[in-house]
């Protein structure tokens, strides 16, 4: 394994560390007082720094050393200059958008960030063209560097009304739900999906039924992003074709799960044993995803997840906590860089359960603004389960020594 693996996946959990820093912050605010931070503006550099120092960080590292592999050199010197340029905008987003929201820098290092992104996605591209064997691995990259792409018209859009002062509130919203869409379900979803199916290619040689998953999920994730519109007033046959989409997307993991069942020991060599348990999590997560997605289709329930914001946010951390957050770890974990000690360990332990500790929480508000009940001490609650992820996370970033 790469060296430079290593330094670029131990930044990006270090990011991590930054991002649960700064959601605790959040959460002190909301419970106590802060009179000195704009909660508004600390939220966009929030997300934005989770998306781009965190994630992607981690994503493009997992990537360049995926086709070093394949090619049996080592790409991380080409590729030096792109992911120091992803992490300088990243942080230049961290520290403008608290100063002043949706202002001159921080709208520069987002939109430097996006273009970044787009020298990735078209270097990347031709390497993978260049390699032969795997290519339903490739078109899973493609795919997610594609929805990346796609999903700056959203991130533009918004800057624009940001910067103008033109703020109607359905055309806000769409713009939000569109980067968010193509960036949890399109660029984080088939990239991971992609890193999953390179270490199951010793266990999984189904290949049609490979072939006929991705197609549904790539097929499908266009009208999907209408399921985060369905406030919206629209004709029958629309919404008859997004409640389509999202019964195919449930079918599709369906399959996944058929596929991946009967070899799960062969798969489980592939993955650390702490890294297996936290895979486990990580899939049971994208199905309650997937479920409540198919769900929402139905009107009266659409209505409540659309109204009550606990629920929203529930539904994000449930995505980017649990599903590809976790997924990222568990990567990281078997990729026989990381030694197992006991930091490292509890640190995974109290992490994990911070985020079902949230996630219970959240929908537990969610539940009592639909029963007009309000509910003592949730705010201090959820400090507290904040306080548990900066916890899991730093005695997870003080373990992490390198094997080599």
């Amino acid at each position: 394994m790469s060296s430079h693996l290593f330094y670029w996946l131990r930044i990006s959990l270090f990011n991590l560390l930054l991002v649960a820093i700064i959601g605790l912050v959040l959460r002190y605010k909301i419970a106590f007082s802060l009179p000195f931070i704009d909660q508004k503006h600390l939220l966009h550099g929030h997300s934005h720094f989770a998306f781009t120092g965190w994630i992607s960080m981690a994503l493009m590292a997992f990537m360049v050393d995926y086709v070093g592999r394949k090619k049996g050199i080592d790409l991380f010197p080409k590729y030096h200059w792109l992911l120091w340029g992803n992490l300088i905008t990243a942080y230049g987003m961290l520290l403008s958008f608290p100063l002043q929201g949706y202002g001159l820098f921080s709208i520069s290092f987002s939109s430097l960030s996006i273009f970044v992104s787009w020298i990735f996605t078209i270097q990347f591209w031709k390497e993978l063209n260049g390699i032969k064997d795997n290519a339903i691995i490739s078109n899973w990259f493609k795919a997610g560097l594609l929805f990346n792409a796609i999903s700056a018209l959203g991130a533009f859009s918004l800057a624009a009304m940001m910067a103008n002062k033109i703020i109607h509130q359905n055309w806000y919203l769409l713009a939000v739900y569109f980067f968010l869409h193509f960036q949890y379900n399109g660029w984080f979803f088939f990239t991971c999906m992609g890193l999953f199916f390179d270490k199951a290619k010793d266990a999984i040689h189904h290949f049609k039924k490979q072939q006929q998953i991705f197609w549904i999920f790539a097929t499908t994730c266009i009208p999907a992003y209408f399921l985060s519109a369905l406030w919206l007033n629209m004709p029958n046959w629309a919404y008859s074709i997004i409640v389509f989409a999202a019964i195919l997307q449930l079918y599709a993991w369906g399959l996944l799960i058929n596929l991946v069942s009967p070899k799960h020991k062969e798969l489980s060599l592939q993955y650390a044993k702490p890294a297996n348990w936290l895979l486990l999590f990580s899939g049971i997560a994208l199905t309650i995803k997937f479920v409540l997605q198919a769900t929402s289709t139905i009107p009266s329930i659409s209505t409540l997840a659309f109204g009550f914001r606990p629920i929203v946010i529930a539904y994000l951390h449930l995505i980017l906590l649990g599903v590809i957050t976790i997924f990222l770890i568990s990567n990281i974990l078997s990729s026989q860089l990381i030694i197992f000690n006991k930091k490292v360990l509890i640190g995974i332990f109290v992490f994990v359960f911070a985020i079902i500790f949230n996630e219970c929480l959240l929908m537990t508000q969610g539940i009592a603004a639909i029963l007009e009940t309000s509910l003592v001490y949730i705010n201090e609650l959820l400090l507290t389960a904040a306080f548990l992820l900066v916890s899991g996370m730093l005695l997870l970033n003080l373990g992490i020594n390198s094997r080599n």
